[in-house]
C-alpha cells in the first residue's frame, strides 16, 4: 500500500488550532508543514495507524467518487467497510443508505459516509433510523457545524455537485471535529429525547 501523503490542501481544509492525526509512515509535504505552522495546526503522528472504521456507501451516481474516497481513507489509516454499490449499474439509493445507516444505528460502526447524486435522498433515508444523525454537507463550514453542533454520525455528499478535492476537504473536516461544548451536548440530548419519546408513542 502506498504511503499516505499529507498536502497543503489537507492542512488548509482544517480550522486554525486543530490537530490532525496521521499514520506514523505518512509523508508530509514541506508546504503542508509550513501552512500548519502558520495556522497553529498540530500534525501528530499516531503511534499506530488509525483503525477507526468508516461505513461507506453510494448509489450509481456516487460510485466513482466513493471509490476514490475509499482509497484515500485507507491511505490515511481508516478501516473502510464498503456497503456498495460496486459498479455503475443503476441501483436505488434507499437500499444503500439503509445498509450504512443500519450499521450505525445498531452500533456496529461509529460513523458512515453516503454519496448519491445530490446527497439529499440518502440523508432522508439515514435519518429514519433510530440513533442516526445524518447531515448533508457541501463545504468545510457545514461539515464542521454538523460535528461540533449536531454530533452527526452519518455524512451525506452530493457526488454530482462536488469535485474530489472539495469532497476530501469536507470529509477531512468532518472526521477531525467533534462535539465538545456543553450547550451543544444539551441540544443533541434533546434530539435523542425527542426520538425516544416518538419511539415510545408508536410502541
Amino acid at each position: 500500500m502506498a504511503r499516505p501523503i499529507i498536502t497543503e490542501a489537507d492542512v488548509m481544509a482544517l480550522e486554525p488550532g486543530t490537530t490532525l492525526s496521521v499514520p506514523p509512515d505518512a509523508l508530509i509535504t514541506p508546504a503542508a508543514h509550513d501552512r500548519a505552522r502558520e495556522r497553529g495546526i498540530e500534525i501528530r503522528r499516531s503511534p499506530h495507524p488509525s483503525r477507526e472504521a468508516i461505513a461507506l456507501g453510494a448509489d450509481h451516481a456516487g460510485f466513482a467518487l466513493k471509490e476514490r474516497l475509499k482509497a484515500w481513507l485507507i491511505e490515511l489509516g481508516y478501516e473502510v467497510r464498503d456497503f456498495g454499490t460496486f459498479d455503475e449499474r443503476p441501483v436505488d439509493y434507499p437500499d444503500i443508505a439503509y445498509r450504512v445507516a443500519r450499521a450505525v444505528s445498531r452500533g456496529e460502526i461509529a460513523r458512515g459516509i453516503l454519496l448519491d447524486g445530490a446527497g439529499i435522498g440518502s440523508c432522508i433515508v439515514a435519518n429514519k433510523l433510530p440513533g442516526v444523525r445524518a447531515a448533508l454537507c457541501y463545504d468545510r463550514a457545514t461539515a464542521r457545524n454538523s460535528r461540533e453542533h449536531n454530533d452527526a454520525n452519518v455524512l451525506t455528499l452530493g457526488a454530482r455537485s462536488l469535485d474530489e478535492a472539495t469532497a476530501r476537504e469536507i470529509v477531512l473536516v468532518w472526521l477531525t471535529h467533534h462535539l465538545t461544548e456543553e450547550r451543544h451536548r444539551r441540544r443533541v440530548e434533546k434530539i435523542r429525547d425527542i426520538e425516544r419519546r416518538h419511539l415510545k408513542d408508536v410502541e
